[in-house]
Order: C-alpha cells, then sequence, then structure tokens
C-alpha cells in the first residue's frame, strides 16, 4: 500500500462499501498499512478470532500496531479513529468537527443501511417482494436527492473534503446495484465523477481486490455474480 515505511496499521477488509470506506481513508492519508482480506463468502468474518476482534462479525476491522495493538471496528468509528490520528479529512472546530459528524452519522444510519438492504431484495433474495423494493429503493434514493441537494451549494458535503465524502461516496457510488437512478440528481453526479477521478479513492476502491459492480467505473458482470453469491452465503 502507499509509503515505504513499515505499515502500523492492519486492515481487515473485503470489497464492499464499507470496505472501501476505510481502504480509501487510508490511502488519502497516505498512511502506510497491510491488508489481510477476509472471505466473506466463507464466513470468515464469524470465526472466533474475528469476533475476537469485532464481536459483531463484520467488516472492516484495524489494528493499529504502532497504538499497542488498538483494534477499531464499525467503519464510521474507524474514519473519525483515523482522522483523529492524524489531524486530517475532520476540521479542527467544534462546529466545523460537528458538521462532519453529522453528515458520516447519516451515511452509517441512513444511506448504508437503506441501500443494503435495497441490495437484500433486489438483489440477492431468492423470493422478490415488490413491496420491499420498491420501499428500500425509493428510501435509497430519498436519501440520495438529499445528498444531491447539499452539494448543490457546496462542492463537497462540509467545507473541505472529508471523511463526511468518503463514507456516503463509498456507497452513493453503487446505486445502479441497489436498482436506484440518479441520473437526474445532476450534482451527486458531479460529485461522484470528482471523487472517482481521485487517485487516493481509485487504489482504495480496488483494495483488496478491484470489485467492479455494474454501474460502477469499469463494471463487470463477473464481480456481480460473485458478489451475489458470497451475499446469498451470509444470508443464510
Amino acid at each position: 500500500m502507499t509509503s515505504a515505511h513499515t505499515p502500523s496499521i492492519e486492515l481487515l477488509t473485503a470489497g464492499t462499501p464499507n470496505g472501501w470506506k476505510a481502504s480509501i481513508t487510508l490511502e488519502e492519508l497516505g498512511l502506510p498499512y497491510t491488508v489481510r482480506p477476509i472471505a466473506l463468502g466463507e464466513r470468515e468474518q464469524k470465526e472466533p478470532w474475528f469476533l475476537a476482534l469485532n464481536p459483531n462479525g463484520r467488516i472492516p476491522v484495524i489494528i493499529d500496531h504502532g497504538a499497542d495493538d488498538f483494534v477499531v471496528f464499525e467503519s464510521g468509528a474507524i474514519l473519525l479513529y483515523l482522522a483523529e490520528k492524524t489531524g486530517q479529512l475532520l476540521p479542527a472546530d467544534v462546529k466545523g468537527r460537528s458538521q462532519v459528524v453529522q453528515w458520516l452519522v447519516f451515511q452509517m444510519g441512513g444511506v448504508g443501511p437503506m441501500m443494503g438492504q435495497a441490495n437484500v431484495f433486489f438483489r440477492y433474495a431468492s423470493e422478490k417482494i415488490p413491496f420491499a423494493i420498491e420501499r428500500y429503493q425509493k428510501e435509497s434514493r430519498r436519501l440520495l436527492e438529499v445528498l444531491d441537494g447539499r452539494l448543490a451549494e457546496n462542492e463537497f458535503l462540509v467545507g473541505d473534503y472529508s471523511i463526511a465524502d468518503i463514507a456516503n461516496f463509498s456507497w452513493a457510488r453503487t446505486h445502479a446495484w441497489s436498482g436506484v437512478d440518479v441520473s437526474d440528481l445532476t450534482h451527486l453526479s458531479r460529485w461522484l465523477a470528482q471523487l472517482e477521478a481521485r487517485p487516493a479513492v481509485q487504489r482504495g476502491v480496488a483494495v483488496p481486490d478491484n470489485v467492479a459492480l455494474p454501474g460502477t467505473p469499469g463494471g463487470r458482470d463477473e464481480d456481480a455474480k460473485a458478489m451475489q453469491e458470497n451475499a446469498r452465503k451470509i444470508l443464510v
């Protein structure tokens, strides 16, 4: 990964929106790190050794070996930890920090869960339930409209580029996978393209492997098939 220095941070992750949040942030900060891929389809995240790191059995997790092997789980908490550790991607003033945290929590509590459920019912469930599909796609679309409205008057979500942008981007870029059309959301589309063009973002979304879902740059059908198969194993 970035930097020739000895890596002190170990990232346990997989190619998902929540995983990308951590790897993009590490790349943007230029922190040296190593990667341990977690095989979600094989339920490696449910093995005792992993649960000892994250009792919730989810990726990503980081271990900061330069800070007495300090473990951080929950993607939003990881982003905050890394930003506070480096003093980057997070304003120093109380109000600015609060605004970034607000939009980070917006993603954690809204965009991620709603798009995740849209994926379950639209892509993964063997039984198609129209009410559930419509419900989660509509709510995902509404939340993306909120982002579009914010971005109509701001280049980034809060002042300069921050962890709030990284968190929301990592999910919003997969809107097509959730079955949500955003072609008319011009401000969101501008922001998505702007972030996709960042070299650190491009490196981050290729960790631990370059998963390119349909609707994202370089989308591949084989990645879609693999994602569906792994997701169905996890949902059992």
